[in-house]
């Protein structure tokens, strides 16, 4: 029975790391607006590599060692509880966990999400692009300002 509850844990345990893993992935790609920009010539469009910028940005590596140390955290408040629930509540409090987790996740990354944003806003406007849209959504055209954006960034 013992080895039954301390294999739960572990799955338990590997369970939040991969949605740890998993929400980060998608809050980036989430973050992003795609669309379509049928009438604006390529001379007013320009593109970027929304993930490139993210994970260039200067703070994402201190918002993932937070995230980390919520993490480790967060497994050994839930490892040190689980002992003693049940089943049904030891399910209950990693739904829980999962959901605290999300919420700290986004709440860091939202601001790396702005200042991209932001700086984003700032080339175009520089440049006189009417549009901004994510490379990958890009097939042909559009001038890219990922390496500006980039550059804007680092200055900061």
């Amino acid at each position: 029975m013992i080895n039954f509850q301390k294999k739960q844990i572990k799955i338990i345990s590997f369970v939040i790391a991969a949605v740890f893993v998993l929400s980060i992935v998608a809050i980036g790609v989430s973050q992003y607006d795609t669309g379509m920009a049928s009438a604006a010539s390529s001379s007013n469009v320009g593109v970027v590599d929304y993930r490139q910028l993210v994970s260039s940005s200067p703070q994402l590596a201190q918002v993932r060692q937070q995230l980390q140390d919520e993490q480790k955290k967060a497994e050994d408040d839930f490892n040190a509880k689980a002992a003693t629930m049940s089943d049904q509540e030891k399910s209950d409090y990693a739904g829980k966990v999962r959901e605290d987790m999300l919420k700290k996740q986004k709440e860091l990354l939202d601001p790396i999400m702005e200042t991209v944003k932001a700086n984003v806003q700032s080339v175009a406007d520089a440049k006189g692009l009417a549009v901004v849209l994510d490379k990958n959504s890009v097939i042909y055209g559009g001038q890219d300002i990922t390496q500006d954006v980039m550059n804007k960034m680092k200055k900061q």
